[in-house]
């Protein structure tokens, strides 16, 4: 049998904290070594890249992604396509959780479940959460809590919808109901068992949480609320609840226009969080690709339609450091070290012997290679690796 093995040379590695100049090895599916003058085993079939004036990084962990497709607002003219594995790859990500949505109708978890297999059998890593806008919400078993016991790839529950015109508007008490179902699930199957909970623009924002944590003995990093960047005010109460200590993700898909000016950048958004006491280590960020991005004017109709992209993680994660002067050990965290974090994964966001071999190669704060479990994705910016029907290609 061929064994893989990947030998960078001489890169500066960011693990995420800063390692050097040195070289690093995988075979298989593994980091084996870190160190200089490391050298391809001779019986593994292995490529050695020059990481000479790059960067070496962890693969990026994206907590957010319709990977199945989402939207559907306006018609079904407007269902957003399937994530391709090169969308994810391009742009750096390893590592992706797949959510369900707005439409919990013509789109189901057991959808989601076989696209995050097929993501898996194409090499990357992908998990999902079961559910979708509404309480009750979707799943494939009847009860949340089954579905993440007894499927593979559930990790928890959402997206839920909070503070949304689309969403059921559920009360404290059904809230810490789905949440109980979600935190037992994970105590029972050894996952993270996260509610993971979309927040609109509806002017209650985050009170519905901040009431249901004071009111209710579930523990604060049950909950996972993101897209909080989508207005100042979402914003001011996402600062009232991160001080008690919960975890807060910003979406780098939700960007300020000329349609949308109430949206906070999101490299600006984890700024100012931090600035205003957040810590550093309770702030994450994901993409919403692939994720419907209508626009509604005051009265709630329709007035548009974009689609969220995978790059916009990278790009932000850039903006870290090029407008506001992070080191890079610091703008990583937020796509690395903090979502394996919240989501209890034990063996990726870090550059380390053991571990996953899921790295970037980084040139001119471009993403030149993608090494993700342990195979050579990307090179030279351009994919490597292709899905099951990407590039012409058939089964």
């Amino acid at each position: 049998m061929t064994v893989t093995a990947v030998l960078v040379r001489g890169a500066q590695v960011f693990a995420p904290e800063p390692l050097g100049l040195v070289d690093v090895l995988s075979v298989g599916e593994r980091i084996v070594a870190i160190g200089s003058e490391l050298e391809l085993p001779s019986w593994a079939d292995g490529v050695e890249l020059d990481g000479r004036g790059a960067l070496l990084m962890p693969g990026l962990i994206d907590q957010h992604v319709h990977i199945a497709g989402g939207g559907g607002e306006g018609g079904p003219q407007n269902r957003t396509p399937e994530i391709r594995l090169t969308d994810l790859t391009t742009a750096g990500i390893t590592t992706v959780v797949g959510v369900l949505g707005t439409d919990g109708t013509t789109r189901s978890v057991a959808e989601l479940l076989a696209k995050a297999r097929a993501l898996e059998y194409e090499g990357i890593t992908a998990w999902i959460y079961t559910g979708a806008y509404d309480v009750p919400t979707r799943t494939v078993t009847g009860s949340a809590r089954r579905d993440i016991v007894l499927l593979d790839r559930v990790l928890g529950v959402g997206e839920v919808a909070l503070s949304d015109q689309r969403g059921s508007h559920p009360s404290p008490q059904a809230l810490a109901e789905l949440a109980t179902e979600a935190r037992v699930g994970g105590l029972l199957s050894g996952k993270a068992g996260v509610l993971h909970l979309h927040l609109g623009s509806g002017r209650r924002h985050l009170q519905a949480l901040i009431e249901l944590v004071d009111q209710h003995d579930i523990p604060i990093d049950t909950f996972v609320p993101t897209h909080l960047n989508r207005a100042r005010g979402l914003l001011a109460d996402a600062v009232q609840y991160g001080k008690r200590g919960g975890w807060l993700d910003i979406t780098s898909g939700i960007v300020p226009d000329a349609e949308d000016r109430e949206a906070v950048d999101p490299a600006e958004a984890l700024i100012d969080l931090s600035r205003q006491g957040i810590a550093w280590e309770h702030l994450s960020m994901s993409s919403d690709a692939q994720g419907s991005a209508p626009k509604f004017d005051a009265q709630g109709a329709l007035t548009g339609m974009g689609i969220g992209r995978a790059d916009s993680l990278w790009q932000a994660v850039r903006r870290l450091v090029t407008d506001h002067a992070l080191t890079w050990s610091e703008a990583l965290r937020p796509v690395t070290t903090t979502p394996a974090r919240i989501l209890k994964l034990a063996n990726v966001g870090r550059v380390a012997v053991g571990w996953q071999a899921d790295f970037l190669l980084v040139r001119d704060r471009e993403i030149e290679s993608v090494i993700a479990r342990g195979q050579w994705m990307v090179g030279q910016g351009k994919p490597k690796r292709f899905g099951t029907f990407e590039n012409g290609k058939s089964p």
